[in-house]
This record gives C-alpha cells, structure tokens and sequence, in this order.
C-alpha cells in the first residue's frame, strides 16, 4: 500500500505528464537537447523521508537553483555584513538577467544574474583558486552526496554567456566584483552547470527547511541564519518575475532554473524537487508549477496560511490534590499535601513550542499565581523549542521568580535539543529547579510544601510497627504477635533487597530509611519512607515484577508469607484486618491513577 503523500505525488505525475505546454531552454545551446517528455518529483521530509515519482534520478543542469544555496554559501564563508554591502535583497521587478542596479549601484537581489555573480565574487575573494571546489562540494552537502559537472553545457553556457559578462564587467566597474572578473564568471558558469536530480533539490531544500541541517545526512550544512536569510529572499524573488504571483498563488519558498527545476522548502516540514525542461514565459517549468500549486493547495501549505491553536500546546494542567508522585507518605504528610494542594502547580506541555504558544503558557501560569507557588512545567512530550520560545520563556520564569514562586523544569536532559536551546536563557535564572522526570519534580515540590507545613519525617528516624500504614486497626497483641514472627534486615544505600522475577515469600515494613521501587529498566515506580510496606503483592500471591532498592542505609522488618498464614490462623481478625488495608493501599493507588487519565482526557 502506498503511503498517501506517494500516492498524491504518483497522481500528480500522471495528471501533469500530457501536459506538452512550454518550450525547452533553447538560450544555451546545450540546453536545447534536453528530452521534452522527461518529468520527475522528489519531497523529502525534515525528518529525512524521501518519495519521489516519475524521472526523479535522471540528472539535468541546477542552472539558476544554485543562486539560492550559493548565496546561504556566501553568508557563510563572508558573513552577512559583506555579503549585504554588495548585494541587495528586493525583488527587481524585471528578468532574471536584467543589466539594471538600485540606485546605490548593487544587484537587487542574489536571485537575478548579477547578484550570483556578486555572490561567486565574494566566494572568490574567500577561496581563490579552491572557490568552485567549495561551491561544488557545499552543493553536495546540501544533497547529500557528490555531484558532477556537466561540462557541454558549461562550455556552451562559458562560449554564449555574453550578457553575463557585460553584467559581470559592469558589477567590477561599480567594485561589487574586486578583480579577476573571467575567473569570477568561469566560477558562476561551472555552478549553474552541476548536475542534480529533482530527489537531490528536494533534499537540498529540505535542508534549507531544516534550519541548515541535511535531515538525511544529519550534517549541519549552514547556519539557521543563513537557511532563514536564503529562504526569505526565495519567498520574495526565488521565482524571477513571476515570483509574486507563486507566493500568492503556491506561498512556499522556491527557486527556479532554465534547465527545468524548482527547489521548493517550506520551513519546518518539507523540500520539494520538481524537474521537467519545458520552460512558461517566465522561465519557470511548466509541469513544475502545476506540481508546486497542486501539493500546496490540496495539503493547504502555504507558508501564510496558518492554523494552530496556541492553546493545544498544554495537554494537562493541574495541582497535587489528586495527582501526586509515586512517593509512598505517612497519614499526615499526605493530609499537609490534601490541605495545601494549591501551592504546587503542574502544567504539561506538548508539542514544538513557538513564541506564540509560550505566550499563552506565560498568561496561563501567572493567572491565579500566589507567592512561594511552586510551578511545574513538564517538557518530555516537546521535541524542539524556537530560540524566540526559549527567549521568551526565559524572562517568564524571570518573573515567576521576582513574583516570589519557584518554576521547576521537567523531563529535560542536559542533552536534550530543547534543553540546548533553552540552557543559554537560564544560566543566570536562580532558584530555578530542573528534573529529567516529571515525578520527580512534583515529589520534589511535594517535599517543599511538607517541610514548610513541619510534617516531613526524617528518613532515618526508627518507625515502629504500629505506625505501618498495612497494619493500621491491629491491637497492640497482634502487633507483637507479628513482630514474633518477623525478623529485622539492614541494608546498605545502593543494595538491592527485592530482585523481579523472584518468588515473592514475605513482606516488608520499612522502619527507617528510604526506599525505591523501579522496573528492570530503572524506571521509578515509587519511593517509600519509614512507615510505608512494600513487596506487599506477595500477599495476594503475585511474584516479584519489580526491583526494590535500597537509597540509604535501610532497617526493616521481613514478614514470611508463612509467618503471616500463621498469624491468619491464630488471628483471624488480624489477618483480615491487613486485607483491608492492603485493598485501601490499592484503590487509593487506582484513584491517582484516574485522576491522571481523566485530567489527559479533559484537557
């Protein structure tokens, strides 16, 4: 089954193909040869998916295609301060190989002849004798592979290329081109003569797309900067002088060559590869145009036409009254968590965070904000932040901080691209807290509200047994009938005391210390502190599906499971009793678990 994408594209191939309309490139002699019939497609995707329908592996010349990634080049290697003295970024309103300059006597723009040519000069200037080698290699960067010279259609492009030169001669004259003005046009001749195919511009725009970053490759070509200057100048000029009309008609950013091809990147999600050599009035393929407004239209991408709702990006957001962390807590750390709920908030985020939708979160967080709040943010569903997000996001936490609260990062690694993004906005933010799981941020707050309420329980304080939330009703002579038949064990921080996938034969009650149940893959299932049991499923007969360990030094109390039917016997009632509040334990474990689904659900 085709995947829908390669199906819309394999329809446009054959909806597109009768069309004969147009005519070849017949300017350079070369070009003229070139097989009318041949068409071909190519998107790739920023995550570096390609489909590709039609003649897509067949190669012809990237001609004028290569202005737009010469000149991400040329911000690159000569920065933007040189390459913007010499070169303008208006669109000329004339033919892509127009003699006219602006009035300061620059090209208007780097899509039109004069402005290649400009930026060939300044990569001359940087590169000498190497500079078309760095064109050619920095071309197959952006495709993801080598590419070769067609030298026919250099030699026929260096022999009639005339009006380039008079353009060439007259950019020296004005000192836009320094010197050695044949070298300069033998550079830009051997450019617009490489050879590509349209699956090799739909990755070169998608890397355009994808801030600079070949998503197949995964190497970073060119700056952010320079994929987004390059990508505004093809919006307003990429398309010679039918370029206002595309952006109306197709809005995403493009550029065209006389060999037949449109590259075409729309920021963010895809590059658009499209070649076939009859060439409309303007100089634009024919069946490319078609392809271009086709897909743009039928999936509503243009660039301008903008959907999001701002509000989507929080999935959840809630304080601790019924959704708290897997921290097991005495009776009245749990009541001074129930009585101050409010003072911790928890706020979920999900999907790429913007400017737009960071605004929303600020307005969001400080509505009903009260001082010494502690507010959670929780990132782990957020796979990149804009640096116009992480900037803005900076100064609300800023804020949060001067109104007197404490925001808490969640689900971020040092590593993670959003923390990256975000790390040079937080470097001088105090009191701000960052955690790599959520759960672990909210028993971190959780903490601070027990300790401002006094109700926090030193961990190596002893707990006696009545005081086990399992064996909370028992009289004082069932307690001491079952600290019989139980024996004491200590362990050292870091010791394993539960292994999964052991027989489960005895419960324990933990009299001091700090424990923590996690899975085989270290994920946290629950912490547990003095007065709290665990391994208590043995009860109801299920084996060990988790491992316990010890996080400090750990005392407590093993019950055998043949100890306990023993105690059943003698003591019916005690037994009963300890079923009723394993049952409480566990349907108190079901309503946070609820709690959590349904604030998902309605969110």
């Amino acid at each position: 089954m085709q995947p829908p994408l390669q199906r819309f594209l394999t329809e446009c191939h054959s909806r597109f193909a009768d069309d004969h309309s147009g005519a070849v490139a017949d300017y350079i002699p070369e070009l003229s040869k070139a097989d009318p019939a041949l068409f071909g497609i190519g998107l790739c995707t920023t995550d570096g998916y390609v489909y590709e329908a039609g003649d897509s592996a067949v190669p012809f010349t990237i001609q004028s295609i290569s202005k737009a990634f010469v000149f991400a080049l040329a911000l690159e290697t000569r920065g933007a301060e040189a390459v913007e003295s010499k070169i303008g970024v208006e669109p000329s309103g004339e033919a892509f190989n127009s003699i006219r300059l602006t009035a300061d006597n620059k090209p208007f723009n780097p899509m039109v002849n004069a402005g290649a040519i400009a930026c060939s000069g300044l990569i001359r200037e940087a590169a000498g004798a190497d500079s078309f080698d760095l064109i050619q290699s920095t071309l197959g960067r952006f495709a993801g592979r080598t590419l070769d010279v067609d030298e026919a259609v250099y030699y026929s492009e260096s022999a009639t290329g005339h009006r380039n030169r008079a353009i060439a001669w007259m950019l020296h004259n004005h000192g836009v081109v320094k010197a050695d003005v044949d070298g300069v046009l033998d550079i830009y001749f051997r450019q617009c003569a490489v050879l590509v195919t349209a699956r090799d511009i739909a990755v070169m725009a998608a890397t355009l797309a994808n801030s600079g970053i070949n998503p197949v490759t995964g190497e970073a070509v060119v700056s952010p900067y320079a994929a987004a200057r390059t990508l505004s100048v093809m919006t307003s000029s990429g398309m010679y002088d039918y370029a206002g009309e595309w952006i109306y008609r197709v809005g995403i950013p493009a550029k065209s060559g006389v060999g037949g091809g449109i590259a075409a990147a729309l920021p963010a999600q895809l590059g658009l590869g499209v070649f076939s050599p009859p060439l409309d009035d303007h100089g634009n393929t024919v069946r490319g145009l078609k392809v271009c407004e086709a897909l743009s239209s039928h999936f509503n991408l243009h660039v301008l036409s903008r959907t999001d709702d701002v509000r989507s990006c929080v999935i959840a957001d809630y304080d601790i009254a019924s959704v708290t962390s897997r921290r097991s807590r005495q009776p009245q750390e749990r009541q001074i968590i129930l009585e101050n709920h409010s003072e911790t908030r928890v706020v979920e985020l999900v999907g790429a965070l913007t400017f737009a939708t960071i605004e929303y979160v600020s307005r969001r967080v400080t509505t009903g904000l009260t001082p010494d709040q502690l507010v959670i943010l929780d990132f782990r569903r957020v796979p990149m932040i804009t640096a116009a997000g992480a900037r803005l996001l900076g100064e609300v936490l800023g804020d949060l901080i001067a109104a007197g609260a404490t925001p808490i990062l969640a689900g971020l690694s040092d590593t993670s691209p959003v923390y990256q993004t975000l790390a040079p906005r937080l470097a001088d933010i105090s009191r701000l807290r960052k955690f790599p799981a959520l759960d672990d941020a909210v028993e971190w707050a959780e903490d601070q509200v027990i300790y401002r309420y006094g109700g926090f329980v030193r961990v190596n304080d002893p707990t006696p047994l009545d005081a086990q939330a399992l064996l909370t009703g028992m009289s004082p002579e069932e307690i001491a009938e079952l600290s019989s038949i139980a024996f004491v064990r200590q362990y050292a921080a870091g010791e394993r005391i539960i292994r999964a996938g052991d027989p489960s034969e005895s419960v324990f009650f933990l009299q001091s210390g700090m424990v923590s149940v996690k899975l085989p893959s270290g994920v946290r299932l629950a912490s547990m502190v003095p007065g709290m049991e665990f391994g208590e499923m043995a009860l109801l007969g299920s084996p060990r599906s988790a491992d316990v360990w010890a996080d400090t030094a750990v005392q407590c109390l093993e019950l055998p499971l043949s100890g306990y039917d023993l105690l059943r016997q003698q003591r019916p009632q005690a037994g009963e009793q300890i079923m009723r509040n394993l049952a409480a334990l566990l349907a108190r474990r079901l309503l946070q678990t609820n709690a959590k689904v349904d604030l998902l659900r309605n969110s």
